[in-house]
């Protein structure tokens, strides 16, 4: 195929945003700004499904690649696809017009600035996981802090500029190593080249340092323990869409990059600290489900969920099983469409009562029966029941963890209860009990947009909860090949 259909995927968005940027800007102009961002975000949808259906799955290759000299001598812009890359994709192009769609309630002003930046940040978001070049991986995998940033400096909360802030230095002073490391890479490789790297291999002395220097970024943007805190005021003063793509992609840019970076460029490395992974994935899971308990915030409680779940992720990466890194790829996938849910449903009773604390509802049952359904729904896909694709996921990585280090994985399997735990009690106190709030009997249950974006999210999650094969089949090779290739490297050291 000679259409450079992954600059396509990546600029679309971009060239939406500029024609946003240069059309007036009226308060009558609004809904004409809405329509425009979500024509663009749908018609990238459908051309990143084109891509899904013209994969190649028999293969490990990278498909679709696009190579061209940017820097001379140095960089490369080079884009292209494999099994694991490409479902991110389809995630940031499938979440991207839901988010749109929701601005209705939650962005009461500035809407055409808010939309320019949600369409600005899915191009950077796609360029990650497209990126065949170190150095361009770089530049997208940080360009997107900007409009994650003004977004929630701009349309946050009270607290929105200190969480801004927070965000920003947090995830841009742990890359400020990984951009060291690119650089030695180069200065010893003498190139950034992905495909390449993996062929030629790095010498061993340096790849403790390197892996390192890559781990700083990737646990802060996952985020591991301790490096998490700058994550629950990130998603309490966002607004919702804010909230949705922090959650469902920006946190998985991390977690592919352990996959694409630490485990294919450094693997004795990654040898080396799985057991330095394990201890932080464990308390990551545990600490943060037991902090998830104790929360009065709606949208705090689901970010400390977060980090436990993220905790499973990179769990199950370095079990170096193939089970281990499938569960984990799905798992993020699933998180990505499950998180998103919550944030939104969280969303929908904040617009009515602008309140987010637990203790403001009690009885919804009784007067958004709708709402508590499809809550319901992605609460249990949450803690991982079975028929949900939250349950594949964990299900997975469990597997592989048993199979690499049994005491991690029964430790690891309490956060299962845990995260039922939370999740549970969440609902019962929103949901359930006694309508005592006067004010929650006036409230409406979904207006047709905010039905529409659920059902949109629980079809996926209760789809690949009963058949995942679409997901696996995707996968699969490329993990295979991703594992031969680091046990090669290991035999070979």
């Amino acid at each position: 195929m000679n259409f450079p259909i992954l600059s396509s995927l990546i600029l679309l968005p971009t060239i939406g945003a500029l024609f946003l940027f240069f059309t007036k800007n009226k308060e009558g102009n609004n809904l004409t700004a809405k329509y425009v961002a979500l024509f663009t975000s749908v018609v990238n949808f459908l051309i990143s499904i084109y891509l899904w259906v013209f994969f190649d799955q028999s293969t490990s290759s990278f498909q679709f690649i696009e190579d061209r000299k940017w820097i001379e001598g140095f960089i490369n812009y080079k884009v292209g696809v494999d099994g694991i890359s490409i479902l991110f994709i389809i995630l940031t192009t499938f979440i991207t017009p839901l988010c749109i769609i929701s601005v209705n309630n939650s962005v009461k002003n500035r809407l055409r600035d808010f939309l320019i930046a949600i369409l600005i940040m899915e191009s950077f978001m796609i360029g990650v996981f497209c990126a065949l070049d170190l150095v361009v991986f770089y530049l997208f995998f940080e360009a997107g802090l900007i409009p994650m940033f003004l977004i929630i400096g701009i349309w946050g909360g009270e607290r929105r500029v200190y969480s801004a802030f927070k965000f920003f230095l947090y995830t841009l002073l742990g890359s400020v190593l990984m951009l060291v490391a690119i650089i030695s890479i180069y200065w010893i490789t003498g190139t950034t080249d992905v495909v390449q790297l993996y062929d030629i291999g790095i010498d061993v002395k340096y790849q403790n340092l390197l892996w390192l220097a890559f781990f700083s970024s990737f646990a802060v943007k996952t985020p591991m323990w301790p490096v998490h805190t700058w994550l629950p005021d990130a998603h309490v003063e966002a607004p919702t869409a804010g909230s949705v793509l922090l959650a469902a992609i920006l946190l998985k840019m991390a977690g592919y990059g352990f996959i694409r970076f630490s485990l294919g460029l450094f693997p004795v490395a990654s040898e080396v600290f799985t057991p330095l992974i394990y201890i932080l994935s464990v308390i990551a899971i545990i600490f943060t489900s037991l902090i998830a308990l104790m929360q009065e915030d709606m949208k705090k409680l689901i970010a400390y969920s977060s980090v436990a779940h993220m905790g499973f992720v990179t769990l199950g990466i370095f079990t170096l099983q193939q089970q281990g890194i499938e569960g984990s790829i799905i798992q993020m996938i699933s998180h990505g469409l499950v998180s998103a849910a919550l944030f939104l449903t969280v969303g929908v009773v904040y617009d009515r009562m602008h309140s987010r604390l637990i203790s403001t509802y009690g009885g919804l049952v009784s007067v958004i029966p709708k709402y508590s359904i499809l809550f319901m729904l992605f609460a249990l896909a949450s803690l991982g029941l079975p028929g949900t694709s939250g349950f594949i996921g964990e299900f997975l990585i469990l597997m592989g963890a048993f199979k690499d280090n049994f005491l991690v994985a029964v430790i690891a399997s309490i956060g299962v209860i845990l995260g039922a735990a939370y999740m549970l009690w969440l609902y019962k106190r929103v949901v359930f009990g006694k309508l005592i709030n006067e004010d929650l009997k006036k409230i409406l249950d979904l207006n047709r947009s905010e039905y529409f974006i659920l059902s949109c999210l629980a079809v996926p999650i209760l789809f690949f909860g009963f058949y995942p094969d679409p997901l696996i089949n995707t996968i699969e090779v490329s993990v295979t090949d991703l594992i031969n290739m680091h046990n090669t490297n290991i035999a070979g050291k």
